[in-house]
């Protein structure tokens, strides 16, 4: 759908933002989290509780938290909240993006003029086994589930087969983590604040070993607790703010679960929703200042430069000896350090996103600063490229 109404004459704006930090956050809740991100996210889009007329909930879980009913939660931190429609919404790794759809259909059909929409996760005080089951449940269990399924064992299988086309290409997923984290050291709200280099990205070492070959360490997003929050408005609530970032177009594209039925060298539902997103927003790929691409392993963002049309397939290695997807380049992707820097709390990831996104429109970066910026991307996934969102943003003024 396109961000706009019905008649697709009022786009649709994210009026407010609010995010907090991720990492490991003992003092942390999953209420507390949701609390503090929605409560940062009102005060930003200066609205009262009591003027929002749904709430949308991104939140994983599949065991993580005992709290499997959280759609009501924010109600504990914004009273004004209550007796307000909210409902909690799941699509895997793309949950938040799922929730922002769900905000901007109510919209688009007259039900709702302010959204708030809330995603969040409460991981690392699971086990380690406990988050990998949950995690694996994003897979065909039938025929990729079993004691051992991981997702990092799913990347590491998509991995070997696109090395096995195209080449060995750990040098390049190497300069993926180490442009990612190198950002990520500017982000204030990011789990890993380290400017880690190539060399040490590069190196299979004992600080950075081998998790299910040929990923390392550095080639997997960290687990983490956080939450973000957006207010989303009809356009004409932002008439007299002195800024103001509109969601021009989205995409959903749901592709096959089992990867066995698929070319999995290939992110062929994610090449679709980037071109669905781009033509309703009537643009191409280079009008683009910056993209936020969901980088949960090295070779997903890899992969998602041949998705996004960046490189044709095979060839997105050389976007990276280019600069390209380096500040500066053609598209810098992941200026805030990504999900490999920035944290995974799965709940939370699409909302964080957009959250980012608006940011650097905004020129209000966390992370690395696109001077000027004007239109940016947005690609969310779930699964091995299953779910799969994209978001075009526009600052117009």
């Amino acid at each position: 759908m396109n961000g706009r109404t019905a008649d697709h004459t009022d786009p649709i704006t994210i009026l407010g933002w609010g995010h907090t930090r991720f990492g490991k956050l003992g003092d942390q809740t999953l209420e507390s989290l949701m609390g503090a991100a929605a409560r940062e996210a009102l005060e930003h889009a200066q609205v009262e509780a009591r003027d929002i007329d749904e709430v949308v909930v991104s939140h994983f879980n599949q065991g993580m938290d005992p709290q499997g009913f959280p759609a009501s939660l924010p109600i504990q931190a914004l009273p004004g909240l209550r007796y307000k429609p909210a409902t909690r919404v799941e699509n895997a790794c793309a949950s938040g993006s799922a929730a922002i759809q769900q905000g901007l259909k109510s919209i688009a059909a007259g039900s709702a003029r302010l959204v708030l929409v809330v995603g969040a996760e409460k991981m690392t005080s699971n086990s380690g086994p406990d988050i990998q089951k949950a995690l694996a449940s994003a897979s065909y269990v039938a025929e990729e589930g079993g004691p051992d399924a991981s997702f990092a064992g799913i990347f590491a299988q998509i991995a070997q087969l696109y090395f096995q086309r195209y080449g060995d290409k750990s040098d390049a997923l190497a300069r993926i983590a180490a442009k990612n984290h190198g950002y990520g050291a500017l982000n204030p709200l990011a789990h890993l604040q380290k400017d880690l280099g190539y060399e040490f990205c590069r190196k299979v070492s004992a600080e950075n070993p081998l998790v299910a070959p040929p990923l390392r360490r550095t080639d997997c997003s960290m687990v983490s607790d956080g939450a973000a929050a957006i207010v989303l408005a009809s356009s004409g609530l932002a008439e007299t703010r002195d800024r103001e970032i509109r969601i021009r177009a989205t995409a959903h594209v749901n592709d096959a679960l089992p990867m066995s039925g698929r070319d999995m060298t290939f992110l062929e539902g994610a090449a679709r929703a980037w071109k669905l997103a781009l033509a309703r927003a009537g643009l191409a790929l280079d009008d683009l200042d910056f993209a936020e691409s969901h980088d949960c392993f090295t070779i997903a963002e890899l992969m998602q430069y041949e998705a996004m049309g960046l490189a044709k397939p095979g060839r997105g290695a050389d976007l990276l000896e280019e600069g390209a997807t380096s500040l500066g380049g053609r598209l810098p992707v992941n200026l805030s350090g990504g999900l490999k820097a920035k944290g995974h709390p799965i709940g939370a990831t699409g909302v964080s996103m957009h959250v980012i996104a608006a940011r650097q429109l905004a020129g209000e970066p966390l992370g690395a600063k696109a001077d000027g910026a004007r239109l940016g991307g947005i690609f969310n996934m779930g699964g091995a490229g299953v779910a799969n969102y994209c978001s075009i943003l526009e600052r117009v003024r």
